[in-house]
């Protein structure tokens, strides 16, 4: 697989995205290609010893995005930045996935103007993936869609279930709808136009779910519009940070609670790594006809490794392909409600 990568993108620059692009060189049987300014890509490798690499391509782009310029207008003004030359060689056929930290609407706006949308599909979503007691449970739209209609969200549980069969190896992925309660009679009107649609697209739909019930993991997919998966995935990450920090600070508080904590590190270290994201690297832009992968802007180079990995996993998968196929058996059903409401 051949996975091109934004060298610039999020709040660290070159250093994270290319000491990820070696370690995945040297673990995986991947061909990572750099997108970027040529002469600084050659100077980081060469400061951090490796002018030559094996299996890792240089692709020059002489512009970067602002990581808080106004997305469309930035993608257009500057058609050979990093990112979007990066989306564009999946286009073309040189790369099978593209990956970026940088500004995610900017990451969006890229892959919609050089990979379009898979035919069907009304508005990609972020997908997030999110450590639970049983396992991982994806979370989208993540922050993609402030506004949707009904039919966005029944595409994104359609999206979201096909990820999870690529992503996790899970049969018949069990979908909720986030609410205010389990009971189908509460919710909002999004909510409540939802749930009879959502039915019919042939998914494992559950029912509506809480958010409360999110961390235990009885749901593999949980659909939200991008507005509330947002501050659920935010609440979500804020939350395991707050509480690793109490848990270390009454640990400190007493010499004996050291000692105790001592014996239990390798417990302590099994349980951060398994609420880390890290494991997944991003979240993928669902929709788009080829694999992108969002990175966070604080990316480390554990996360690029990792987004090189599941991106080339995904694109190995056929997901974008199973997705094609599912939109057009769905279209109707898609149709007949856009109408409805017309």
């Amino acid at each position: 697989m051949r996975i091109a990568l934004d060298a610039h993108g999020g709040d660290f620059g070159l250093k994270p995205n290319i000491e990820g692009a070696l370690l995945a060189a040297r673990k995986l049987p991947h061909e990572i290609i750099l997108v970027g300014r040529d002469p600084e890509i050659r100077e980081e490798l060469r400061r951090l010893g490796a002018e030559n690499p094996e299996r890792i391509k240089i692709v020059h782009a002489p512009h970067v995005v602002d990581m808080a310029a106004e997305p469309v207008e930035e993608c257009r003004k500057k058609p050979d930045s990093s990112m979007m030359v990066a989306a564009g060689l999946v286009h073309e056929g040189k790369a099978d996935a593209f990956i970026s930290a940088g500004n995610s609407g900017a990451v969006m706006v890229a892959s919609l103007l050089k990979m379009k949308r898979i035919p069907g599909v009304i508005r990609p979503a972020i997908a997030a993936p999110l450590p639970t007691f049983k396992g991982t449970t994806v979370l989208l739209d993540a922050g993609a869609n402030m506004d949707c209609k009904p039919w966005h969200l029944a595409q994104f549980a359609v999206m979201g279930s096909i990820y999870v069969s690529s992503l996790l190896k899970i049969e018949n992925p069990r979908v909720g709808l986030l609410s205010i309660g389990e009971e189908e009679c509460k919710g909002n009107n999004l909510v409540q136009e939802t749930l009879p649609l959502i039915k019919k697209v042939g998914v494992n739909f559950c029912g509506p779910v809480e958010g409360r019930d999110i961390p235990g993991g009885e749901y593999d997919v949980v659909v939200a519009d991008g507005f509330t998966g947002n501050v659920a995935l935010k609440l979500y990450e804020g939350t395991a940070k707050v509480v690793f920090k109490m848990i270390k600070a009454q640990i400190m508080a007493k010499f004996t609670y050291k000692i105790a904590a001592m014996v239990m590190h390798k417990a302590f270290s099994n349980l951060k790594r398994k609420m880390s994201v890290e494991e997944y690297g991003g979240a993928p832009l669902l929709g788009v006809n080829g694999v992108a992968m969002v990175c966070h802007g604080r990316v480390t180079s554990g996360d690029i490794f990792s987004a090189i990995r599941v991106s080339a996993d995904l694109a190995a998968s056929g997901m974008v392909g199973h997705i094609r196929k599912q939109m057009e058996q769905v279209k109707e059903h898609i149709s007949a409600a856009k109408e409805q409401e017309a």
